[in-house]
């Protein structure tokens, strides 16, 4: 099913409605308090949909045992929140600003710095080792791997790694492993043009963990930006660059695309940040997922209670996130994504057709989708059209949709309509949507958030464009050869746009951490 959009006058009159409004959200108690009141709240919700959040509960044998484990530890942190204790279900594992000498994993803890060697045993602050996929390969499971600040591009400079054990890869650390702050301590994979060559099909963070559902495999404070290994038109005015004044680059360039103009970059390859295949509980925490051509976060579930908070998506193709199941019945694999900021989710190309949407509802996914921020979708901040074809199965998925913020989305939601055309759905209308428990979702109207984004970017965005137009010459000569062969008439259809998917400052996403207090991405 496809979609054609105009997006020319609606974002305009979006980007005055939002730009322009008045400050809606007054000072009021600590983010990390907001967070614990959310989940206070939202505990006790879950008892009435038999949906838990995972943020906030051991991995559970039944789900009555697990609202009671929920309610105590919301009550334990809430009267510690001081401490800034993890809400993780994984209570040994690292949040925020937790120290560095504090963190114990389960098993053995690994370290890794840029100044290191794999040559160390790479089991004390001391002597890390050089290279994070040396770690991995060399830890077991519930071990806890500490890496410093910097870029991390995998052995041999191939530009991705793989994790294939129950571990848990913990960034954000300084180079002495003294403090650990992945908001400024900054740790990522950063790939750049000379990678093309080197890491194939990969995806930055490649993903293969099965065998057990009840083990932890968890991702925390390990960023991705894939921004200088795409390919993009360099800035110019010529109108087919599709640069708006002040952004790094001009449009971003898909499989296919050979414009006339001159190019930056390294090359149009489909890549993830992260994907793969993972049973169990899965972590996805404190991270940046920047500029991916093809879904920031592309995984498939063979089952578990899952976790993706607490990040911050912008400027990636296709979806920022896609959680697909592998599993066979209802009711097996779960996500509760929270917390999150999700900006400037593209189409799949400049035509802007399909695709381009901030969190997709699989089928066989139970989701918990709550007190996120999803602005400036290029289609859809929340895809709701994966249906599985078991009627009976897809008639049990469970999902909320809860205290969610939108902003200059085109849609804040699409849905399968009886024509085959989508459904533009706007927040105030998710109560009419069959499938979904809803509540507290509004447009943003908060003047600080929006002054956070980088602003040439965003007023890029406002004032998208899409001018199409086509040439057909029934007598051209070879129009004319092909009727007399039977063959079809031929023409040019020609797509321009002010804008598409251009790059987005990778370290100025970090900015977006804390942005609004109580919704989106957090500062712990």
């Amino acid at each position: 099913m496809k979609t054609h959009i105009s997006l020319t006058k609606s974002l305009k009159a979006m980007a005055t409605l939002v730009i322009g409004a008045s400050l809606l959200f007054s000072t009021g108690a600590p983010a990390s308090g907001q967070i614990l009141n959310n989940i206070a709240r939202r505990a006790k919700n879950a008892a009435e949909t038999k949906i838990m959040m995972g943020a906030d509960r051991a991995v559970h044998n039944t789900l009555d045992k697990a609202e009671k484990s929920v309610e105590k530890g919301v009550k334990n942190a809430a009267g510690n929140s001081s401490a800034k204790k993890s809400k993780s279900s994984a209570a040994s594992v690292p949040e925020g600003r937790s120290g560095g000498s504090k963190v114990k994993g389960s098993g053995t803890t690994w370290y890794v710095s840029t100044n290191g060697s794999n040559k160390n045993d790479g089991q004390s602050p001391e002597t890390p080792l050089k290279n994070v996929q040396k770690a991995l390969d060399e830890a077991s499971d519930g071990d806890l791997i500490c890496v410093a600040e910097g870029n991390y591009t995998g052995t041999l400079d191939q530009g991705f790694i793989e994790i294939t054990k129950y571990v848990s890869l913990v960034g954000g650390y300084n180079e002495d492993f003294s403090e650990r702050d992945p908001y400024s301590y900054k740790t990522y994979i950063q790939t750049n043009p000379s990678h093309v060559s080197k890491n194939g099909t990969k995806a930055s963070i490649n993903l293969e963990v099965t065998g057990s559902r009840n083990k932890v495999v968890m991702v925390d404070g390990f960023s991705v930006d894939r921004g200088e290994q795409a390919l993009y038109c360099a800035p110019s005015d010529d109108p087919v660059a599709g640069w708006p004044e002040g952004c790094l680059t001009g449009r971003k360039l898909m499989v296919g695309d050979s414009p006339s103009v001159k190019t930056v970059g390294g090359a149009a390859q489909e890549r993830q940040c992260v994907t793969g295949h993972v049973e169990g509980h899965l972590i996805i925490r404190n991270c940046v997922f920047a500029n991916a051509v093809y879904f920031g976060i592309q995984l498939m579930s063979k089952g578990g209670d899952w976790e993706v908070y607490n990040n911050v998506f912008v400027a990636n193709n296709y979806s920022s996130c896609r959680i697909d199941s592998m599993t066979r019945d209802a009711n097996e694999c779960y996500v509760d994504f929270h917390h999150n900021t999700v900006l400037f989710s593209w189409c799949r190309d400049k035509i802007m057709e399909d695709m381009g949407y901030g969190y997709e509802f699989m089928a066989r996914v139970d989701s918990d989708v709550h007190d996120n921020i999803f602005g400036c979708s290029n289609l859809g901040a929340l895809s709701f059209a994966h249906h599985d074809s078991n009627k009976q199965v897809d008639a049990l998925r469970k999902i909320n949709v809860v205290d969610n913020q939108f902003f200059m989305n085109v849609a804040d939601m699409i849905i399968p309509s009886q024509s085959f055309m989508w459904l533009h759905v706007r927040c105030d209308e998710f109560e009419d949507v069959d499938g979904i428990n809803e509540s507290g979702n509004v447009e943003m109207t908060d003047e600080d958030f929006v002054a956070k984004i980088n602003q040439p970017y965003l007023k890029g965005f406002a004032n998208l464009e899409k001018v199409s137009s086509s040439n057909y010459n029934a007598n051209s000569a070879a129009n004319q050869v092909r009727r007399a062969f039977g063959i079809n008439q031929q023409g040019t259809e020609i797509t321009r746009v002010s804008m598409f998917a251009n790059k987005y400052p990778f370290f100025e996403a970090y900015d977006l951490f804390g942005a609004l207090e109580g919704c989106g991405a957090q500062i712990l």
